[in-house]
């Protein structure tokens, strides 16, 4: 058995703190040692289900300790695990079964109904009445496919990232050591087990560390911290809109009062608002970046604060440099301190490839350097800072902006909870503005107000010139913004602040642009 592979992980987890707690949930906890009493349980159950080295399980995993725990018996089996958010519905799921061929789905009671009566099912909690067979973990190497983590629902194909042994726990030997982690530290993960952030960070960091892990069913804002008391969490991670959706909970003379040491996030907030969250919440936050394509990718350096950036290349605490990092612009040239490009990053964690899709594949992976699609400005120091998706950067009047930072910017209006920049079509040329903002709780938002406060913090191309305030955003089911989803057509919720500032004024003061 190879090194790196998620079970000798584990096993040598277990070998140092057997008796140690390590999952907590609010059903009960488990030491390490009878972590992996379960886990042989289950990777026994799955052994009798005919499961062998190499089959695809497609699995519905909720934030349960049986979901998780039946992961690790798939990888003690050898068998590569296709996770889908358990929220999908009957037709995403059949698209899903259909494209990956399992040779069984795990699932529950709840959601065994929206599979189709062709495959065959299984119900997680069964896993765990089998007796264990001894066989151990099956021969893997390293570069097995361990993962294959769905980038979109959808009923026709997935990208699915085929993700190997080797990066999970190289992610999982190195979120310890980027955040400072200890033994003595306690993770607290709300992130779905479906994406690779929670097993890979929260969990395989834990393991590695020989911390404990909190894994509660999801995010809600008004118990978190509640949370975070009862159970002792002194990290979390945090992606899309949670932490500022934490931030807009009426404050309480006790926020500060939790054992929360450490958050980690991306992209950055700006200076003087992460300096807010941080002292009204009592913990520190660190940015970084990566994705499901490769966890390896950014993060702020030890005793650095690069405020707004998401930091350098990561590197591995006893592998030493692992990683490169840089930017290039459309012509494939490595940009100077100052440019803006595409990051591209190349590693040992880079995905596999795309499954049974090599032109996709070959497409975003180009001599070993992994194409990112995000665009970020070099900075000085190293460091690099995001300013959004390549195909989502608005070209307006000659001028390409990001709609990250004017995202920023909105939500820093006191008013706005979540916002949401695209570009629409214009009449003249390239393309206009639009904001979608969602209103804080019980705060009447009014859009002059708000595209007044754009005005004072962005350049003038880039405040949007349409407003719109929506009850809510649509996500993806790791909580980003599914910006695709958002209509480009005018329509009569909208206001126009070029149509409004054109008839306040005089037709010799009119700017068409």
């Amino acid at each position: 058995m190879s090194e790196r592979t998620i079970p000798a992980l584990l096993r040598a987890a277990v070998d140092a703190a057997g008796d140690k707690p390590w999952l907590h949930t609010h059903e009960g906890e488990l030491t390490y040692a009878q972590m992996q009493a379960r886990v042989e349980r289950a990777a026994s159950g799955l052994r009798a289900l005919g499961v062998e080295r190499g089959d695809r399980v497609l699995t519905t995993p909720r934030n349960t300790s049986d979901y998780l725990l039946s992961w690790f018996a798939l990888m003690e089996v050898g068998a590569v695990q296709v996770p889908v958010n358990p929220r999908s519905s009957e037709a995403e799921i059949a698209g899903f079964v259909q494209q990956v061929d399992p040779a069984l789905v795990v699932t529950d009671p709840d959601l065994a109904p929206r599979v189709a009566a062709t495959v065959r099912v299984v119900d997680v909690a069964t896993l765990y009445d089998a007796v264990p067979d001894g066989r151990g973990p099956a021969a893997l190497d390293e570069t097995d496919v361990a993962v294959m983590i769905p980038t979109s629902g959808t009923t026709g194909r997935s990208k699915l990232v085929m993700q190997t042994h080797r990066a999970y726990v190289m992610a999982g030997e190195g979120f310890p050591w980027w955040m400072q982690l200890t033994a003595d530290d306690c993770v607290m993960t709300s992130l779905p087990l479906f994406h690779i952030n929670a097993p890979a960070y929260s969990t395989l960091g834990s393991i590695a560390a020989r911390a404990s892990l909190v894994l509660l069913p999801g995010f809600s804002a008004s118990t978190f911290l509640d949370d975070a008391r009862k159970f002792g969490a002194t990290e979390f991670n945090s992606i899309g809109a949670m932490l500022e959706i934490l931030v807009r909970q009426p404050p309480r003379a006790d926020d500060a009062d939790n054992p929360i040491r450490l958050c980690y996030t991306g992209p950055s907030p700006d200076r003087d608002h992460q300096l807010e969250i941080e002292e009204r919440f009592g913990f520190e936050i660190v940015c970084g970046y990566a994705l499901s394509e490769s966890p390896y990718a950014l993060i702020w350096r030890h005793g650095e604060r690069p405020y707004g950036t998401l930091g350098s290349a990561r590197q591995h605490p006893t592998l030493g440099h692992v990683n490169d990092a840089r930017a290039v612009d459309d012509d494939g040239r490595v940009v100077a301190p100052g440019d803006t490009g595409e990051l591209e990053l190349r590693n040992p964690a880079i995905m596999r490839g795309y499954y049974e899709m090599p032109e996709e594949t070959a497409a975003v992976i180009v001599d070993g350097w992994l194409k990112t699609g995000d665009l970020v400005r070099v900075n000085d120091d190293e460091t690099y800072t995001f300013l959004g998706r390549k195909k989502e950067v608005i070209r307006r009047r000659g001028e390409n902006l990001s709609p990250a930072e004017v995202e920023q910017v909105l939500e820093r209006h006191p008013d706005v909870v979540e916002a949401a920049v695209i570009g629409v079509p214009s009449d003249l040329s390239e393309e206009d503005v639009k904001a979608f903002v969602v209103a804080a709780d019980g705060r009447p938002l009014d859009p002059a107000a708000l595209h007044a406060f754009a005005a004072e913090h962005l350049a003038r191309y880039k405040v949007p010139r349409y407003f719109e305030v929506v009850v809510e955003l649509p996500h993806t089911a790791t909580d980003r913004l599914a910006k695709h989803k958002l209509s480009r057509e005018r329509n009569a919720a909208e206001v126009d602040f070029e149509l409004h500032s054109s008839l306040a004024a005089g037709p010799s003061e009119r700017n068409p642009t």
